[in-house]
């Protein structure tokens, strides 16, 4: 059933969000990711394979965790944009944007009538036609956000007519793909990128669209607050998790080496 929109409310009060890619196709993942106080989870469909099922149990269980529920989905097709919305996505994060058209058609694809031209159902975002569903298709086109990832060249060149598209709620940065599009595959935080994905902050910043950045290093993060962006992706809950693993059996290691170096002293 669609709630109210916490992460569009907290960025219309400039408030500082936190979200993490959710890549493992699991509910109790999205459950954690919300008692650990992010503010919206992106449940990717891009790199993953998830089944529809589980897709809607993953939303249900963000909606349990009071977290904001959004789905990178795996095309701009309006069929695959509808079946994210239908299972209750508060919001769809759209791949490899790169031309105003491009945008105007995800928009149309994501609200309903007079703003768009998604399919109607009375499914569970409208309480399945519990409530009055004129008034579910309006509140619906006020909380579903819009949010493309610019990720090649060509989405950075034509930003300013991307962002010009009414119906864009956030821009997201795709430093990985778009390293490899200026043929610096993984030189995330290289100059060429870092310039690219400050001219789209830029270009968000002077239409007053949120820019939500990726950081990979503290002073990434240093660097984007101080240009006012308040909304960030801290990685994917795969890499955190491995990180974690990786570091716990490190210092497990450390002290069995160091036990043993002890009992050769002695």
């Amino acid at each position: 059933m669609l709630k109210e929109n916490t992460l569009k409310r907290k960025l219309r009060e400039g408030k500082t969000v936190y979200g993490l890619f959710c890549s493992i196709p699991a509910p109790v993942i999205v459950e954690m990711i919300g008692c650990a106080e992010y503010d919206f989870v992106i449940i990717d469909t891009e790199h993953v394979l998830v089944n529809p099922e589980t897709l809607e149990n993953m939303i249900r269980a963000a909606e349990a965790a009071q977290i904001t529920p959004l789905v990178r989905v795996a095309d701009a097709l309006p069929g695959t944009i509808l079946r994210a919305l239908d299972s209750g996505a508060q919001g769809i994060v759209v791949p490899h944007v790169e031309s105003r058209e491009q945008a105007e058609q995800i928009v149309r694809s994501s609200r309903y009538y007079p703003l768009g031209t998604r399919s109607l159902n009375s499914g569970r975002p409208g309480a399945f036609g519990k409530n009055d569903l004129v008034l579910y298709l309006e509140r619906a086109n006020a909380e579903i956000m819009v949010v493309p990832m610019i990720e090649s060249r060509a989405g950075v060149e034509r930003i300013t007519d991307i962002l010009d598209v009414p119906g864009i709620d956030m821009v997201l940065e795709g430093a990985a793909d778009l390293s490899q599009s200026y043929g610096r595959p993984w030189d995330t935080r290289g100059e060429l990128v870092k310039t690219a994905l400050q001219s789209v902050q830029a270009a968000a910043l002077s239409r007053g669209v949120p820019y939500c950045a990726i950081p990979r290093a503290a002073e990434d993060m240093d660097e984007w607050f101080e240009k006012g962006v308040r909304a960030y992706v801290l990685g994917d809950e795969r890499g955190i998790a491995f990180r974690a693993l990786r570091h716990q059996l490190g210092t497990m290691r450390d002290k069995e080496q160091q036990r043993k170096e002890k009992g050769e002293r002695l």
